[in-house]
């Protein structure tokens, strides 16, 4: 691994179910958007149209999940995180540089964007503490570890049929002691508020611990049972 390269990993696996287009950004309009958080200096790239689809912008819950983490001053150092469905992967990226050990997720197509924003943003020194791999829901999840110490998810629930696939995972990845952090725009279309309300605690424990009415974005923190 080259001093600014993160580790890709898995996405061979899982070529024949969610293959990869070459020419991924080809017809995509890339954009980049500049933030702070934590005394942290972002710049994330986001590539708009192209095959990217969701994976590619940087979502409203995201950056609410950034401002809790400045809110809070959470400290990461020493803890093993794992960001689903990251997209730009903004929110494992502070957590990286944060102190975490941190695995950022998704499907193979949002790979490529995922390791140019770690590229951009986390210094040479702490690349050892970045990996970025595939991760189907309830596919693949038993490839990954158990008992993570921190589980993040920003603005992931959103197609009902994935969230039996979401919980599994969660199951899968979490222990006694995990924190799973889970931001989100409550659409009610989506059943959003069914998923946090209804199905998450049958299995975990819920908190709402942020609430931005303007924005219809609420942060839970989430334990198992």
């Amino acid at each position: 691994m080259g001093p600014l390269r993160a580790h890709v990993e898995g996405a061979e696996a899982l070529d024949a179910v969610f293959p990869r287009d070459v020419g991924l950004f080809a017809d995509a309009f890339p954009a980049e958007a500049r933030y702070r958080f934590c005394g942290h200096g972002l710049r994330i790239a986001q590539h708009h149209g192209g095959l990217l689809g969701v994976a590619a912008p940087v979502w409203e819950a995201a950056l609410a999940l950034c401002q809790y983490f400045e809110k809070q001053q959470l400290d990461f150092r020493g803890k093993q995180v794992i960001e689903l469905g990251a997209g730009t992967g903004i929110v494992g990226i502070l957590a990286t540089l944060l102190g975490g050990d941190v695995t950022l997720t998704d499907l193979p197509l949002a790979l490529e964007q995922l390791q140019e924003n770690v590229a951009r943003n986390v210094p040479a020194e702490h690349m050892a503490r970045v990996r970025i791999r595939a991760l189907s829901w309830g596919l693949d999840h038993e490839q990954f570890p158990s008992g993570y110490d921190v589980i993040l998810g920003a603005d992931i629930i959103y197609l009902r049929d994935t969230y039996p696939l979401l919980l599994r995972t969660l199951q899968h990845l979490s222990g006694p002691g995990s924190t799973i952090y889970l931001a989100s725009k409550m659409r009610q279309e989506h059943g959003t508020t069914d998923f946090f309300e209804t199905l998450l605690p049958r299995h975990f424990a819920c908190e709402l611990v942020q609430r931005d009415e303007q924005e219809n974005i609420s942060i839970y923190r989430v334990m198992r049972r």
